[in-house]
């Protein structure tokens, strides 16, 4: 399963930075005996692997060798391929930038590197032959992508950064068919459509036809790209350090920043 991290962004709310805002310093792991700073996107990283994902791609731009850098080629058993967005052109382009990568055969997740959530194994309770936000539920919907979805889970739409937002459970990844990632690109390239917004270009398929679930496996979401998110992921992670929950590398694992 290929595992699409868009990591192209300026990240310009947590600006003045020295290095790309994925490796911004949240937390900590234990490598080695000795315990380090953790880059932010190593969660990411990480719940994608215990997802099920044996091959990475990271989405960056050109000034961001910093990431090819701190990640390499590989980690913790999983590949690592890289692809550039050569200019800002909106998530979905940056998305799509790995599909010469991806077969039609094989699943995908794609997951924010900037988030921190919880629980670490969510990505396990998506379904693989269809198209499955993992949803996570937040007081400010409207910052977000909200997921409205009917009794039996199945997406009805999705509330995109819309105020006033019928639902409280926002997505923080997806998991589809490799097929499904193919279909949204079809019909991304459409002329009038080019959206920015996965959110909008799922609408468009879900009126196609299309048929996703919601699955509200997600029980914290913090977004780090303000300073008050940056300090809420740091909260989180103390309360997991202290109820025992601290993430840690492999033993094994070697990532030079």
């Amino acid at each position: 399963m290929w595992g699409i991290i868009p990591a192209a962004g300026a990240g310009s709310r947590i600006q003045p930075l020295a290095f790309s805002k994925e490796l911004l310093p949240v937390g900590s792991r234990v490598e080695n005996g000795v315990e380090r700073p953790r880059a932010v996107s190593e969660y990411l990283v990480e719940r994608m692997i215990r997802g099920g994902a044996d091959k990475l791609c990271f989405v960056i731009s050109p000034g961001k060798t910093d990431i090819l850098q701190y990640y390499g080629a590989r980690l913790w058993g999983a590949d690592i391929a890289y692809v550039v967005q050569p200019q800002p052109g909106g998530l979905c382009d940056a998305l799509f930038r790995a599909i010469p990568l991806v077969p039609r055969d094989e699943p995908v997740v794609i997951g924010l590197p900037d988030t921190v959530w919880s629980p670490a194994d969510a990505l396990l309770q998506l379904p693989t032959d269809q198209l499955a936000f993992l949803t996570f539920p937040v007081e400010r919907p409207e910052l977000f992508d909200a997921v409205v979805t009917d009794s039996d889970r199945n997406v009805l739409h999705v509330e995109v950064k819309q105020q006033n937002a019928t639902s409280q459970w926002v997505w923080g990844a997806v998991k589809m068919p490799g097929r499904v990632f193919h279909e949204l690109h079809h019909l991304w390239c459409r002329p009038e459509r080019q959206d920015e917004y996965l959110g909008t270009l799922v609408n468009a398929w879900l009126q196609g036809g299309g048929r996703a679930v919601g699955v509200p496996a997600g029980e914290q979401y913090v977004d780090t790209g303000t300073l008050h998110g940056y300090r809420a992921a740091i909260r989180l992670l103390e309360g997991e350090a202290e109820d025992g929950m601290l993430l840690k590398a492999a033993p094994t694992a070697t990532i030079q920043p």
